[in-house]
């Protein structure tokens, strides 16, 4: 690392070593792009970002006992100019407009081309957001036409939180194990279940159990096309 003169310097955060490995190799073959670091969990990437320097990060939604938004929240407070591009499996519909609300530059799928993914680097560096052709569609519409031209989810309703404290509830995860994973307390996380319920307009804890587990289903199922 380090050995490319004026190349991109591009951190990757991912807990899956394979694609960490599959990413870097993906990079490292450019002449204008190089990765400077990985990390596999929030600790270590606010570690690498201090020391490397990074002037992009490449990062996943779904970390192992975190979440990836939360995450991107942090580094934005600590350090506002340094570049974030979301690659992740999860469905750009649900959660694109979080991670760019959040202050990401880029989202992109995991499924998508590798060709994709350089294009989405360069781009951001560049200065510009980059967005999937039809996400960018649909997020003009929205900006066009209010609400009405959301797709009509409840989800979309969520927050960022709430929509954490859900995908949770939908894996089997009961209110203390969430708690303890989210490092908040029970109270919170029964009030965050409330707050779900109400938005979803769902009427008993089954329900919602219910519910959460169809949606993590569907969202599996999605990342494996």
């Amino acid at each position: 690392m380090g050995t490319k003169k004026n190349a991109a310097r591009i951190l990757i955060v991912d807990d899956h070593p394979l694609l960490r490995q599959g990413i870097a190799e993906l990079i490292n073959n450019e002449p204008d792009l190089e990765v400077c670091g990985e990390a596999e969990d929030p600790h270590k990437a606010i570690d690498q970002v201090e020391k490397l320097q990074p002037d992009i990060i490449v990062l996943d939604i779904s970390l192992k006992g975190a979440s990836g938004i939360e995450l991107l929240k942090n580094i934005k407070v600590r350090y506002p100019r340094v570049l974030v591009l979301i690659l992740s499996m999860h469905d750009e519909s649900v959660y694109a407009h979080r991670a760019l609300r959040a202050g990401a530059a880029g989202y992109i799928m995991k499924q998508e081309a590798s060709d994709r993914v350089l294009a989405a680097i360069r781009k951001i560096l560049q200065g510009e957001v980059y967005l999937s052709d039809e996400l960018g569609a649909r997020m003009l519409n929205r900006l066009v036409g209010g609400r009405s031209a959301l797709n009509g989810s409840p989800i979309e309703e969520l927050s960022d939180r709430e929509l954490e404290v859900f995908g949770l509830i939908g894996q089997g995860h009961g209110t203390r194990p969430i708690a303890e994973k989210l490092h908040l307390s029970v109270k919170t996380v029964e009030s965050h279940r409330a707050h779900i319920k109400e938005k979803l307009n769902l009427k008993s804890a089954n329900e919602l159990v219910h519910h959460a587990i169809q949606w993590a289903q569907s969202e599996n199922l999605g990342a494996k096309r």
